[in-house]
């Protein structure tokens, strides 16, 4: 039975994520999903977390701003705290962590990125269990692992292929970080065109994240809808230090239709719509050297 549900609360989260992306809201999440007419529930208030109907747990969750450090390495590894204190080492939760382990049963992975938003990781497996530190080790799989008979003991093709999946997961939660702290700090909205469907803004660096400057926070970010992101990477319109949009000349003068000029064109000279907060507002210098760029690029 617990494998049935966990297949099922796998497949539920790839048909999820297919919709509403890689990071899910606590309240579609807490609705959990029909099995054989009873609710299975992918989360609940413990972080370690065992649907009732369940043997073994389904699910750890790392909280947005929660009291446990649980972080990747450089190794490619999650580390996970324990449940409570060294007094709490048997604690039953942390005994189903270590059960999961010996059996190598894979397990779903939630890592908040904003209030009430979840970044999802599966199949994600238990390799160490540390006591003396309060930590258990964890890496992604892939989903291959779990719908074939393939042996889940580590071997050296393994540990390669859970190194891989577990930085490339550590590189997308980073990004889906910095894009939910953006999108929030513009209340969801479009900073040059105020659309406000969330699946069509993305979270633009101004600075590109592998240069100098180019840090994961929201004064080098702006939300901007997808076809205003592509404007702005190739150099199209750009953003002075003072908040004002530029049109390019050849662009200003090209005669088109009305998404090029109700679009693009009547951007010209307008001022973009800011962060409620100042301290979220773009940072004057970053915009200084993203505007060079598009000045040259003129």
């Amino acid at each position: 039975m617990d494998s049935q549900i966990r297949l099922a609360a796998f497949n539920w989260l790839r048909d999820q994520i297919s919709i509403h992306g890689e990071v899910l809201s606590w309240s579609l999440l807490t609705k959990g999903f029909d099995f054989n007419g009873e609710k299975a529930h992918l989360v609940g208030a413990k972080g370690i977390w065992k649907p009732k109907m369940m043997e073994l747990p389904l699910s750890i969750i790392t909280k947005f701003e929660g009291p446990y450090a649980d972080s990747f390495t450089k190794e490619g590894l999650l580390t996970y705290s324990y449940r409570g204190t060294v007094a709490d080492i048997h604690h039953p939760d942390n005994a189903g962590l270590r059960e999961v382990m010996h059996q190598g049963i894979p397990l779903i992975y939630f890592s908040g990125v904003a209030k009430g938003r979840y970044f999802v990781s599966f199949p994600v497996y238990i390799i160490h269990d540390d006591p003396s530190k309060l930590l258990f080790t964890v890496q992604v799989d892939q989903m291959r692992t779990v719908e074939s008979s393939e042996s889940w003991e580590e071997t050296d093709e393994t540990r390669f292929r859970r190194t891989y999946a577990t930085t490339s997961a550590k590189v997308r939660l980073h990004q889906q970080f910095f894009r939910e702290r953006v999108l929030t700090a513009y209340h969801h909205q479009c900073t040059l065109c105020s659309l406000k469907h969330p699946e069509l803004l993305d979270a633009a660096h101004i600075i590109g994240d592998t240069e100098e400057m180019g840090d994961p926070i929201v004064q080098n970010g702006l939300s901007l809808c997808k076809i205003h992101h592509a404007a702005f990477d190739q150099n199209i319109l750009g953003i002075n230090p003072d908040y004002e949009i530029k049109i390019r000349t050849d662009i200003l003068e090209e005669i088109d239709g009305p998404m090029l000029k109700h679009g693009i064109q009547e951007l010209n000279n307008q001022i973009i719509i800011l962060p409620s907060r100042k301290k979220d507002w773009p940072g004057k210098e970053r915009l200084e050297i993203r505007f060079e760029r598009f000045r040259n690029a003129g």
